[in-house]
């Protein structure tokens, strides 16, 4: 086996051709708003990420007395570090002279594509937070048109999203769709052929569009259609009573009210009967009682949960682990990705007649600005 020196000094290669992988490997953590720190951190700590406070106009009075300015006060939401995974595996004594030699095993492309796509998932799993709707349930876009990518945009427009850092994230299925429509594929609308030739969407319609092989599947509840409001609920209330009906809400599922054109999120999962629903937002039309819901989608039935979102929409939190092993002998050290923000770490212990290497990573996501985000449901 190789000196330990020599080993040491091929970890930040080692590293660095981890980082590219995981690169590859995690969309969306390159998407969204990113933490970056140098810090070292535990499982555990919460990093704090500013959202700005909306702002009003004023008419301007000169005054001796300066205007009360208290409502202006920015908010914060807080990621815990709540999530710290590891990708183990053995080398060999030959693997590991190959490693020196700067060629990355195959066993450990293997264990950052697992961490890649853990990372990736825990992101794609905020669509649950989003009320944001578009699409057809059942039916994967991008068939015969580009109306859902308009529609995705109307609605972000109509939350009042920025026009900048848009992005969409779609399933293969629906770009498989995409790149089939001459809005996707023609030069004329592309401006690019190599985007053509490697079947790249690019930026098309205000969004920077990436394909994304974890998108995940919602299952709609068992709620059925006999669902009516229970009750006055006011407005910008955050519990919606409802009765009559049969059936339970699952956590994601969007409904809508009659009478108000806005679609809600359950941001909990509800029995079914007389009960309480945990709504996002809070109601833009208070309601009188007896409004008819509706559900979207099919009782029981999965569907893809495609994002068209601003970068804000989301978080992710990253911090190093530390690079120590107390006099213990193994080999530990920390790289962050500037792309991506993925801080990961190397571990390399010898164990019996064997090599033990193991990455592993701390994050933290959530969802910051929900309104900036939309949902784009497919089949």
């Amino acid at each position: 086996m190789a000196n330990t020196n020599t080993l040491t000094a091929a970890i930040p290669t080692i590293l660095a051709q981890g980082l590219l992988a995981l690169r590859e490997n995690a969309i969306m953590p390159r998407l969204v708003n990113t933490s970056y720190s140098t810090e070292a951190a535990e499982k555990g700590d919460t990093i704090n990420v500013p959202i700005p406070a909306a702002i009003s106009t004023s008419a301007v009075s000169p005054s001796y007395v300066a205007p009360d300015d208290a409502g202006v006060t920015p908010t914060s939401v807080a990621i815990q570090l709540s999530n710290w995974r590891e990708a183990p595996f053995f080398l060999s004594d030959k693997n590991i002279l190959d490693a020196i030699d700067g060629i990355m095993p195959m066993q450990a492309s293997e264990a950052i594509k697992a961490l890649g796509n853990y990372v990736d998932s825990q992101l794609m799993a905020l669509y649950k937070d989003i009320y944001g709707f578009a699409g057809t349930p059942g039916t994967t876009p991008f068939g015969s048109s580009t109306t859902e990518a308009t529609e995705s945009r109307k609605v972000l427009n109509n939350q009042l999203a920025p026009l900048d850092d848009r992005r969409f994230v779609i399933d293969p299925d629906a770009e498989a769709n995409a790149l089939d429509l001459r809005a996707f594929q023609d030069m004329s609308f592309s401006g690019s052929a190599s985007a053509i030739r490697e079947g790249m969407i690019n930026r098309k319609l205000g969004f920077d569009w990436y394909m994304d092989q974890n998108i995940p599947s919602h299952t709609r509840g068992t709620a059925n259609a006999n669902y009516v409001v229970n009750g006055v609920n006011a407005l910008a209330a955050t519990t919606l009573n409802v009765k009559t009906g049969v059936g339970t809400f699952t956590d994601g599922d969007v409904i809508t009210i009659a009478g108000d054109s806005q679609t809600y999120v359950v941001t909990a999962a509800s029995a079914g009967g007389t009960v309480a629903l945990t709504i996002s937002p809070g109601l833009k039309v208070a309601t009188t009682g007896n409004e008819a819901i509706t559900v979207k989608g099919t009782a029981s039935t999965a569907y893809a949960q495609n994002l068209a979102f601003h970068r804000n929409a989301f978080a992710f939190a990253t911090r190093p682990l530390a690079d120590t092993t107390e006099g213990l002998g193994n080999i530990i050290q920390s790289m962050t990705d500037p792309v991506s923000g993925i801080t990961l770490r190397l571990e390399v212990s010898r164990q019996h007649r064997r090599t033990r290497w193991a990455y592993d990573i701390l994050f933290g996501v959530a969802t910051i600005r929900p309104e900036l985000a939309c949902r784009l449901w497919g089949a």
